[in-house]
């Protein structure tokens, strides 16, 4: 089954998907620094099972309009793009998917419209309630002892240069190191003031067990053409979506299935102390939780068949109760 590719003019942006199947429609929404393509092994695997496979390059990424600056990369406006999708569609509802920044969007959209969402399947990065502070405030402190990306990305023009000089070699390392080869967070060990570069592992030569060279040329091309700055932009948008999110509801209501990677650095650093209490108190209606061994944050690539089988079969749970046109 080939994958199609089009624009949807939506929410004041033209915005590239990939498609493949026809059916109910499953949408995939990616992270940093990845795109479109990091689904091409879950849209392959949708499809054949009957659904409509939908994976958007997000706001400032790939080949995407990015209108640039933190009041346009915020997750309101991201939203705004994937409810005109579900229209262009003509979709009532969708069963959207999300790693990374894609996570915290498809959280983020079950509170601002539950109509619109019949489930959500979340890898590696669980739902929390709006802290009490900013974000910058708790990474600040923390970048004040060691060497922390959510700080750093924060100046423009810092990283956006250093990645953009060497994209191949950024994309190696920070896809390696995120994965369960490697401990993320020995990246704290090194002291502020260097360069994300400076941190990173050095990785092994491709083709590795979980991605070959002519995948990561794809993903890699497109940041050659475009650079970081779309992707590193949604990291400068963090404290505008915590001042967005204010009169938003704390409990996600629609049903939820979520899968992490046991090496997941996000799950050991970034979500609390205890990620899967907070998701399960604030996510009544988590249906499934479940663990990869071995698997890092690229959980879909490092273990794809064990994602796709995740998704097939609670699809085909769900299958009954979803809101066709």
């Amino acid at each position: 089954m080939e994958t199609t590719h089009r624009f949807v003019a939506t929410n004041g942006i033209r915005l590239h998907v990939a498609e493949q199947g026809q059916g109910y429609p499953v949408i995939f929404c990616h992270g940093f620094p990845h795109g479109s393509h990091i689904w091409d092994r879950q849209l392959a695997a949708v499809a054949a099972a009957g659904y409509r496979a939908v994976a958007p390059d997000l706001r400032g990424y790939g080949r995407t309009e990015a209108p640039g600056g933190v009041e346009h990369t915020t997750n309101e406006a991201v939203i705004g793009d994937l409810l005109g999708l579900l229209d262009d569609i003509g979709a009532p509802k969708a069963v959207f998917v999300g790693l990374d920044f894609g996570a915290q969007l498809v959280w983020e959209l079950t509170l601002r419209a539950p109509e619109r969402v019949d489930a959500v399947f979340v890898l590696n990065n669980p739902y929390a309630p709006r802290p009490p502070k900013a974000p910058s405030e708790f990474w600040t402190r923390a970048a004040e002892r060691h060497f922390l990306h959510l700080a750093y990305f924060q100046t423009p023009g810092v990283a956006d240069a250093e990645l953009a000089a060497r994209p191949r070699e950024f994309l190696t390392r920070v896809y390696y190191s995120l994965s369960g080869d490697y401990h993320y967070l020995d990246t704290w060990k090194n002291p502020p003031g260097l360069g994300y570069l400076d941190v990173l592992p050095e990785a092994p030569e491709l083709p590795w067990p979980w991605l070959s060279v002519e995948e990561f040329d794809t993903l890699a091309t497109e940041f050659e053409r475009t650079g970081f700055t779309g992707g590193l932009d949604w990291y400068r948008a963090l404290d505008r979506n915590w001042e967005l999110t204010a009169d938003l509801p704390t409990t996600v209501e629609v049903p939820a299935y979520f899968l992490y990677g046991e090496n997941d650095p996000d799950m050991e650093g970034f979500s609390g102390r205890d990620p899967l209490a907070t998701l399960r108190a604030h996510v009544p209606d988590l249906r499934a939780v479940t663990m990869v061994p071995g698997a890092g944050h690229l959980v879909q690539l490092e273990r794809t068949d064990a994602v796709n089988a995740f998704l097939l079969d609670h699809l085909r749970e769900l299958d009954a109760h979803l809101t066709r046109t």
